[in-house]
């Protein structure tokens, strides 16, 4: 996760950019319309409404490939080490749901 963000500041850092990174509100709102994006993937390879003819996506790669991107920003924004925070999800996930799902 460390080179992904890496990667995403160095894009935004480029010179071009008037802003390094939106505001959080902003980002969130991102964050869910590529979230919606790859749910509408998912509807598609899966669900009952297929796609229309001639309709061209990222793919669910690609749309899951934009919501990292987008949650790497808005990591990036608030100093927030995603290692850290997965490491942490994670331990708590194996803490009290230990023995949830049996």
């Amino acid at each position: 996760m460390n080179r992904i963000q890496k990667v995403v500041d160095e894009w935004v850092s480029q010179p071009q950019h008037k802003v390094k990174y939106f505001p959080p509100f902003e980002l969130c709102a991102q964050l869910s319309e590529e979230i919606g994006e790859v749910a509408r993937e998912v509807a598609h390879l899966y669900g009952y409404k297929k796609k229309k003819e001639g309709e061209k996506t990222d793919g669910l790669e690609g749309e899951i490939g934009d919501v990292l991107f987008v949650l790497a920003c808005l990591a990036n924004s608030q100093g927030i080490d995603l290692d850290e925070a997965f490491n942490k999800s994670v331990e708590k996930k194996n803490q009290r749901d230990k023995h949830r799902f049996e």
